[in-house]
């Protein structure tokens, strides 16, 4: 039986958590730059997509972690011996996307590019609420179309660029 008197204040004994960065019981930051998620929620379901920029804690537009992603719209076309110059540059075209998404839709692979994105962001690219400026898009589009179709023509990362097939 415990006795305790009425100007006392008992509080339990908790095992204490250290949630320090260095502490091994801190959640692993998985979905960085660079990582191939797939998505799976909304217009671009079922595309690959490489991870541009990772917002673990949000931002004042977006309450919920997410990531700035950009990925693979339309994939390029088979390519065949007998085929020419111009239609295989033609068959080698990638439409790609720029969009933040939820990470509660995206699924992480194992696979990661080693395509440095985060330079195309350059400083007012990205809103306060973590999407790219209406002004910037085309652009940046067009820069991360060149370099999709730069690394498909070198033969890198060919999973990425095969659309998935279910």
């Amino acid at each position: 039986v415990i006795v305790q008197s009425f100007d006392e204040e008992v509080v339990p004994k908790l095992p204490c958590l250290d949630l320090s960065p260095s502490s091994s019981t801190m959640p692993q930051r998985f979905l960085k730059p660079g990582k191939v998620v797939i998505i799976l929620q909304g217009r671009y379901a079922g595309h690959k997509a490489v991870i541009v920029q990772s917002f673990d804690e949000g931002s004042d537009g977006r309450k919920y972690p997410y990531a700035l992603v950009a990925g693979i719209d339309r994939y390029p076309l088979k390519v065949t011996r007998a085929m020419g110059r111009r239609q295989i540059a033609k068959r080698s075209r990638v439409k790609p996307f720029l969009k933040p998404i939820n990470y509660k839709h995206l699924m992480p692979t194992r696979y990661s590019v080693d395509m440095k994105l985060n330079d195309l962001l350059a400083e007012g690219t990205v809103g306060t609420n973590g999407s790219v400026e209406v002004a910037q898009r085309p652009a940046t589009r067009k820069e991360i179309k060149g370099r999709l179709e730069e690394r498909y023509v070198a033969g890198k990362n060919k999973w990425f660029f095969t659309p998935l097939r279910f």
